[in-house]
């Protein structure tokens, strides 16, 4: 069936390969992936063995051409691991989505076929997790007013600088670093003069500093990561010098439909749980499930969730036919991330007081939910995007 990626009309089935990949996520969320979730956010750790199994699976090389060990499923196929996995870890799926919609993604669309050789197959292979360095301290929303700096010598490049909020800080053997090469000639203008740059966990001067202690998102470590007169090669220059911002900003339309993919997914993971406990639960001598009020709240989260999902992956799908998507993966998070904490927080009323406890998985997915509306935009930021695009 032939759809046109950009049309608002009901989106097409998944294709044969797609529902293969989503079933095969699912196992492996039943088997590697669940009986681990709530010890690795306790003890605040990397899922270890969670990324050991998706790297055997292939999970790490979605978004990776073939010629260079990837799969090449494309945005979408991301999107639904990121899904079908946070719907109950949440941070095993932002290891996920970072690594291939902000990384490799960036890297293979913006690299030399000599760069590709060099970094792609070890980040497909996922012997390399890769890690995005934008934030800054005051470079958080304004992404352009970048400090760290990087000067160059000869053939090498000097990186100097902190970035902040870096997921996977701790484990990362690959990050990809923006910082300012250049000033801008227009103080307005400060995205101008940010250059992209490839840098290797090995490279001398690399810090990781201090891990945060997060409310959510616990076994996802998220870390600082400081270059200290740290040399790299020029050739590590992705893509041109004093136009890395581009780069940047297209790596955040990918990001941002991984991050709604991981909302929908939360919100799913609520739902399933408080189905399943609405229909066990008795009060008044009858399942909870039979009183309208549960019933309209569950109405309510399947409604939104279908809306989520059409919504990320008609963003999706128009990443990967090559059509300009800024808007609509902006719309997708919006909506997604929203929902999400909607949904979550439903979902622990319907639980009642067990809903607040740790035995329940829904209390941890409460937690996990408030990020999405933080992170690769915050609400405030999609709604900027999405205004700037209707109005021209």
């Amino acid at each position: 069936m032939t759809t046109d990626p950009s049309s608002p009309e009901l989106a097409p089935e998944l294709t044969e390969e797609q529902e293969l990949l989503q079933q095969t996520v699912r196992d492996y969320v039943r088997d590697h992936v669940a009986p681990h979730a709530a010890k690795y956010d306790e003890a605040e750790s990397f899922p270890e063995i969670p990324w050991a199994k998706a790297r055997e699976l292939g999970l790490t090389a979605i978004t990776i051409p073939e010629a260079w060990g990837g799969s090449a499923m494309g945005t979408l196929a991301a999107s639904i691991v990121v899904e079908e996995i946070s719907r109950v870890c949440p941070s095993t799926a932002v290891t996920l989505s970072v690594h291939n919609s902000l990384v490799a993604s960036a890297v293979a669309k913006h690299s030399t076929d000599a760069q590709r050789a060099r970094f792609l197959p070890k980040l497909a292979s996922g012997e390399w997790l890769g890690a995005y360095c934008l934030s800054e301290a005051g470079a958080g929303t304004d992404a352009s007013d970048q400090k760290a700096t990087a000067v160059r010598k000869g053939d090498r490049f000097v990186i100097n600088g902190a970035k902040l909020w870096i997921t996977s800080g701790t484990h990362a053997g690959l990050f990809l670093v923006f910082a300012r090469t250049a000033p801008s000639p227009d103080p307005d203008k400060r995205s101008r003069g940010i250059s992209c740059f490839v840098v290797e966990r090995a490279t001398k001067g690399v810090t990781i500093g201090k891990k945060e202690e997060k409310l959510g998102i616990r076994a996802s470590p998220t870390t600082e990561v400081l270059f200290n007169e740290c040399e790299i090669p020029a050739e590590n220059l992705l893509g041109e010098l004093d136009k890395g911002f581009r780069i940047a900003m297209d790596a955040l339309d990918v990001g941002r439909i991984g991050i709604a993919s991981q909302g929908l997914g939360i919100a799913q993971g609520c739902f399933d749980e408080s189905l399943r406990y609405a229909r066990e639960r008795r009060q008044f001598g009858r399942p909870i499930a039979e009183f309208q009020a549960i019933q309209w709240k569950l109405a309510d989260m399947a409604t939104g969730i279908d809306a989520a999902r059409l919504l990320t992956r008609r963003a999706a799908r128009m990443r990967d036919a090559g059509a300009p998507c800024g808007k609509e993966a902006a719309m997708a998070k919006l909506f997604a991330s929203t929902l999400a904490n909607k949904v979550a927080d439903e979902a622990v009323q319907v639980h009642g007081s067990a809903g607040y406890s740790r035995e329940y998985r829904v209390e941890r997915l409460f937690r996990d939910a408030r990020i999405t509306e933080i992170y690769e935009g915050t609400t405030e930021a999609q709604r900027m995007v999405i205004a700037r695009a209707l109005l021209g």
